[in-house]
């Protein structure tokens, strides 16, 4: 989590929380009642870093002390809530795992069987196993490129089935 907030740190800008204000929604679950919170709102830089860490937070994986955010300890929202949908307009989902997602890997097989994991119905699969181990711990860098690479190939599927791609020259 140190080095996560480090990274953080790094790369957010001083006004982030205001840029981020109504646009950016983070998925955190109340560590005792295990009920989730969609957050959009940050009073500050400091709040969202916490909000983000919070998001971020797999209990034991990143430590024992779930993250601390508005006087309750918080850890990751897809415990309780990992794909939200907004109420307002059209959430596009976007997953790591094959499923039922509008945009994540497809999976080859004679045999579906889904699990629904955090509201996220996630077909159960040697590759999603696979892509499970590597969220807790990631492949090299080649294989992130890899990884990277099938998921802009994912994204571009599906804006071509929704006709909103256009190549650029």
């Amino acid at each position: 989590m140190k080095h996560l907030r480090e990274g953080i740190e790094t790369i957010l800008p001083a006004q982030a929380h205001e840029i981020a204000e109504n646009r950016l929604h983070v998925s955190i679950t109340n560590s005792k009642r295990l009920e989730n919170c969609l957050v959009s709102s940050f009073a500050s830089r400091e709040e969202l870093i916490k909000v983000l860490l919070a998001s971020c937070f797999v209990p034991l994986y990143a430590g024992v002390s779930a993250v601390k955010y508005k006087g309750e300890k918080w850890i990751d929202g897809g415990f309780t809530n990992s794909l939200p949908v907004l109420p307002t307009g059209r959430t596009i989902t976007v997953s790591p795992f094959c499923g039922r997602q509008n945009i994540c890997p497809r999976d080859n097989g004679y045999f579906y069987l889904y699990l629904n994991i955090g509201k996220q119905e996630i077909q159960l699969s040697a590759a999603n196993l696979e892509r499970l181990n590597q969220t807790l711990f990631p492949p090299s860098r080649a294989k992130m490129e890899l990884i990277f690479q099938d998921g802009f190939e994912d994204t571009v599927k599906f804006l071509k089935s929704e006709n909103c791609y256009e190549p650029s020259d």
